[in-house]
């Protein structure tokens, strides 16, 4: 159980070549996810059904955020790797146990509390579907006992360097998802039910995939009783932790909250309309962001454990590096295009020019924040690799009544797209408070990260404009000439074309302008074509 580090982790072609794999992973999982939305979108559109399913999965989720992989993992994995540093096969054993009893007692407390007031909190959402949104919040709820487990054992496997489980395991929720969204629907009162099913079932499956692979690097734990549990001195470090992160996600999840049940107010549709356009913004913000973020949190915490301050900034610029490369000009294109792919993915009986014009506008609010998101979840573990939960805390309390404020005063006069442009707003307002507080460490080189991630930032803007301007007189004329085809056709063609255009100019400009980031991921690329 040892936990061996190689010496070539500092570089940033390792950096891109540890989260490599993991993106492509999670590239899988969030086509998927979004297959799925495009079932949901095909079998519900933006209807009242619809808005139900999407408000009774998203109140488990919000407590899956508080107890998995939003505080428990960024608390379990410094402090587990500090068992692992030790390496006292004994004290690991204990540590698990301890860990894995008090989880389970307290999320299937959860569990049964949420399934029990189910009734007395779906009216602050004001859905017409009452009733079938009571159901399938509680016949959803036990999700959230199966993905704290898949989040812990995630934590173990990303303690030690391995990624592939916890990538592949959201790659099979999806897919149940979707099997069970087309092969239960006859069989069900309708198909979010066969949905909801398919979240279960998929759920349990995350958590089974990645235990064998805990068992098999010979990690082992039991049950052991909750107040041998409560008195670990791991698992009250953990806790000590977990306190003030648990306060800062229940202020950014409340940001959920509070924003569905200003949209499910405003109108029915709004609530699935922005559940569709944050489903495309974290197709780009899952593959990279959350790969690299989980990619780094170890390494991070064992730079700072063992005083490596140095490689420290060094992974934390590059890795703020990779991020704008790939949103900033991912932004300037999903802008243009934002339109024809929301047609391509979504339009259908179901999901008429009402949905389109919905998800249209709240897509344009959403995806100028997705830098800032993506950021924030490279510099939250920047935090947490220090054992300081409670900077990014104060930073999500503080963005969080931001957001509020700005949503409350633009929900009405602009419905989802006044939500949607709350979010960003506030999320830019979020990067800047993490990197004030980041900047109270003198041993963080945050002036140098600053300095490097705008001068980088504005250079892939312009890089950015450059190549989006061929794309608008492209798809005008093609949709032009296409219309009438069929949706693959009319949209397929004139999406893929301008992405080619596109891509090929960025290309270009990255590599006549000697990019180091561009060049190091396109040796990485050469290396292992010839190897």
């Amino acid at each position: 159980m040892r936990d061996s580090t190689p010496a070539g982790k500092d570089s940033p072609r390792a950096l891109v070549r540890h989260g490599s794999t993991l993106s492509l992973l999670t590239l899988g999982s969030r086509i998927l996810g979004l297959v799925r939305e495009m079932a949901k979108a095909s079998l519900l559109g933006t209807s009242a059904l619809s808005d139900a399913f999407s408000v009774a999965f998203m109140i488990p989720n919000l407590f899956r955020r508080l107890f998995a992989e939003g505080s428990i993992s960024v608390a379990f994995i410094p402090t587990f790797k500090e068992y692992l540093l030790e390496d006292d096969p004994g004290a690991i054993k204990e540590f698990l146990s301890c860990i894995f009893t008090f989880l389970s007692f307290f999320v299937s407390l959860a569990v049964a509390l949420g399934i029990l007031i189910a009734p007395l909190v779906v009216p602050f959402f004001g859905m017409a579907e009452f009733d079938e949104t009571v159901l399938l919040t509680r016949l959803m709820f036990p999700f959230l006992a199966f993905i704290s487990l898949a989040a812990l054992f995630q934590g173990i496997l990303n303690s030690v360097h391995i990624f592939a489980p916890s990538g592949l395991a959201p790659i099979v929720l999806n897919l149940i998802t979707i099997l069970c969204a087309y092969g239960l629907s006859p069989f069900t009162k309708n198909p979010a039910r066969a949905m909801a099913w398919g979240i279960l079932i998929g759920g349990f499956l995350e958590a089974a995939i990645q235990f064998p692979f805990v068992w098999k690097k010979g990690f082992r734990f039991f049950f052991t009783g909750l107040k041998r549990a409560a008195g670990n001195p791991g698992t009250r470090k953990v806790l000590r932790l977990v306190g003030p992160t648990i306060i800062g996600m229940a202020a950014y999840q409340l940001n959920d909250l509070v924003s569905t049940a200003l949209a499910g107010n405003a109108g029915e549709g709004v609530v699935s309309s922005l559940q569709y356009s944050l489903r495309l913004q974290e197709l780009i913000l899952g593959v990279f962001a959350v790969s690299l973020g989980t990619v780094l949190l170890p390494d991070l915490a064992e730079d700072a454990k063992t005083g490596q301050w140095a490689r420290y900034n060094d992974r934390l610029v590059t890795a703020i590096d990779i991020i704008a490369l790939i949103t900033v000009p991912i932004t300037f294109f999903a802008l243009a295009q934002g339109e024809v792919l929301i047609r391509l993915l979504f339009r259908s009986r179901s999901f008429d020019e009402t949905s389109v014009a919905l998800t249209y506008s709240a897509f344009r609010c959403h995806m100028p924040g997705l830098f800032f998101i993506a950021v924030n979840r490279i510099l939250a573990p920047a935090f947490y690799a220090q054992s300081d939960s409670r900077s990014p805390t104060l930073a999500g309390i503080l963005s969080f009544a931001v957001n509020m404020a700005l949503a409350a005063v633009l929900a009405g006069p602009f419905q989802g797209a006044g939500i949607a442009l709350a979010l960003t707003l506030a999320s830019g307002v979020n990067t800047a408070l993490l990197l004030a507080f980041l900047g109270r460490n003198p041993r963080i080189a945050v002036g140098k990260a600053l300095k490097s991630a705008l001068v980088y930032t504005l250079k892939l803007a312009l890089f950015s404009v450059i190549a989006v301007l061929p794309v608008v007189f492209l798809k005008t004329a093609l949709v032009s000439r296409l219309a009438g085809k069929g949706r693959f056709i009319a949209y397929g063609v004139p999406f893929a074309v301008t992405a080619l255009v596109f891509a090929a100019l960025g290309i270009l400009l990255l590599a006549l302008s000697r990019d180091r980031q561009f060049l190091a991921l396109a040796g990485m690329l050469r290396k292992r074509r010839t190897g």
